[in-house]
């Protein structure tokens, strides 16, 4: 997005962005897992004028959630999200959900407000490892990226002054060990590579975005080293054979005996 100049004139009810210039746009941050909800602030009393649209980039189709106070259940993820009492858009445990949505208001078939829009920044820690190559003396990196809508990660990290970081489970910061190699590798992704040693097991570590200040959301990876599997020796079997019969000149016959004792008549 362009910088753009603009003016906020008194007596207006208008949110404008600092960087953008455009007119009711807000930024929400959530981990991947979370609950989150988007404000929809120029919501009209009982909602039944709101609709939620949804873009996941500029070149993807929108999608319409809400329509009219009505969630469409025909969307890929109408499971997972509600309208609020305050015409608000909840989303349930957020996975790829970055993006961008707009809140509109209609009265009469015709938009009554200006949109207001709402970015929602995903941040989402993975490894570069499978569970099994998870081991004391093996490496492993993992990676923490900030989906968003485009370029707009890119704005916040130029202008709004955004971060991420890792950290260790007490809160300090993974550039200050040398044993951590920590590393760009694009816009808004930060990964960490170390050689992990036995007391890693169980071990947490945190990557945080931070924009002015302010730690905007987290997301945490936790090692667990695979438990290691001792062999079990099992008890060999003894087998006896049966016994066989005392055979006497007069009865002329073998008797094959299943147990122990055998009758003879």
């Amino acid at each position: 997005m362009s910088v753009k100049s603009h003016i906020c004139l008194l007596g207006l009810i208008i949110l404008c962005s600092p960087f953008t210039g455009v007119t009711g746009e807000t930024h929400v941050f959530s981990s991947s897992g979370e609950n989150v909800t988007l404000a929809c602030i120029n919501a009209l009393s009982g909602c039944t004028s709101t609709t939620w649209i949804y873009t996941k980039h500029s070149s993807s189709v929108t999608v319409e959630l809400i329509m009219l106070g009505i969630k469409k259940n025909d969307t890929e993820r109408a499971e997972r999200l509600s309208l609020g009492s305050d015409c608000s858009l909840n989303i349930y445990k957020t996975t790829e959900d970055h993006g961008q949505y707009i809140c509109q208001q209609y009265v009469n078939g015709q938009k009554s407000v200006t949109d207001a829009q709402v970015y929602l920044h995903v941040l989402h820690v993975s490894s570069s490892s499978t569970q099994t190559e998870i081991r004391s003396g093996s490496s492993v990196t993992l990676i923490c990226q900030l989906l968003s809508y485009d370029n707009t990660c890119d704005s916040l990290l130029r202008i709004e002054d955004l971060q991420l970081f890792w950290v260790n489970q007490t809160g300090v910061n993974l550039l200050t060990d040398s044993r951590y190699q920590i590393s760009a590798s694009g816009l808004c992704i930060i990964t960490l590579t170390t050689i992990l040693l036995n007391e890693d097991s169980n071990t947490e570590w945190r990557c945080l975005a931070k924009m002015k200040n302010e730690i905007k959301t987290s997301a945490s990876y936790s090692v667990k080293f695979k438990a290691s599997t001792k062999p079990t020796i099992k008890p060999t079997s003894k087998i006896t054979s049966s016994p066989t019969a005392s055979l006497s000149p007069k009865q002329g016959k073998v008797f094959i005996c299943p147990t122990f004792v055998c009758s003879v008549s």
